[in-house]
């Protein structure tokens, strides 16, 4: 049953649903589940991604994990009894930011969005929600770029960080540890999005202010509502899962 679609301030539930016992811990490849756990052990190796209806593709070894805060932004008639959100998390959309599950793109995923971007040596990317910190990583390493990840996440703001220490990335690379809605993103040339529609909306009128003329947004899978993608590019990644980016060109 598709669930409907909802605008504006939703309830949220913090609390998340154990999985049952009888449920493998290590499902096969190509299992799938509502959401994801954030404490997968390697990320890195772990290709997984939202397809109808919230579900993901799960690779072996991956830890699965119901998240309740998905489910409350399609269907908040299911999750009447959340937390209250406050006029001034509606209209700076801060509480958007919290509700956006972390969902890593697959590698060649995130390599063909900065293709098609056309990321150069001379670009600023900035990823928001970096996650892992893969985008930013990629960027620098393989395309010369100077990179920036935007994460709210601490956790995740820690081990991106310590990765790009590791890899020595230090002085083409940086994770900041901010709220994506408040973030100064006008040095960016190339901002790359993997969010909900719900959160691309709210960000838009940001990036309308912040952004240069020429600058590329290029989002994975959902698009940014009232802009006109410049090119739509489907593709199917190396774990079989088809893929839409949309690249957008600020006018």
């Amino acid at each position: 049953m598709l669930l409907p679609q909802q605008r504006g301030p939703l309830p949220l539930r913090s609390a998340a649903l154990r999985l049952p016992e009888k449920m493998p811990r290590t499902p096969r490849a190509g299992v799938r589940a509502t959401a994801l756990d954030n404490s997968t052990r390697d990320p890195y190796n772990c290709t997984m991604r939202p397809i109808a209806y919230f579900t993901v593709a799960v690779k072996a070894r991956c830890r699965l994990a119901l998240l309740l805060p998905t489910l409350s932004l399609l269907c908040p008639a299911a999750f009447s009894q959340g937390v209250p959100i406050s006029p001034a998390q509606t209209d700076s959309g801060k509480y958007l930011e919290h509700i956006v599950p972390f969902v890593p793109t697959p590698l060649d995923v995130a390599q063909k969005m900065l293709e098609i971007a056309k990321v150069q040596p001379d670009d600023v990317v900035y990823d928001l929600g970096s996650g892992d910190g893969r985008i930013v990583i990629l960027a620098a390493q393989k395309f010369g770029a100077r990179a920036v990840g935007v994460e709210l996440n601490s956790d995740l703001y820690l081990q991106s960080s310590e990765r790009i220490r590791k890899l020595g990335l230090q002085d083409r690379a940086q994770i900041v540890h901010e709220n994506m809605f408040e973030v100064n993103v006008r040095h960016a040339t190339v901002v790359t999005l993997y969010l909900l529609t719900a959160v691309n909306e709210r960000l838009r009128p940001m990036l309308e202010r912040q952004l240069r003329s020429g600058a590329r947004i290029v989002s994975h899978d959902f698009q940014v509502p009232g802009w006109q993608a410049a090119q739509t590019v489907e593709y199917t990644s190396k774990n079989g899962v088809p893929s839409k980016i949309f690249l957008y060109i600020r006018p």
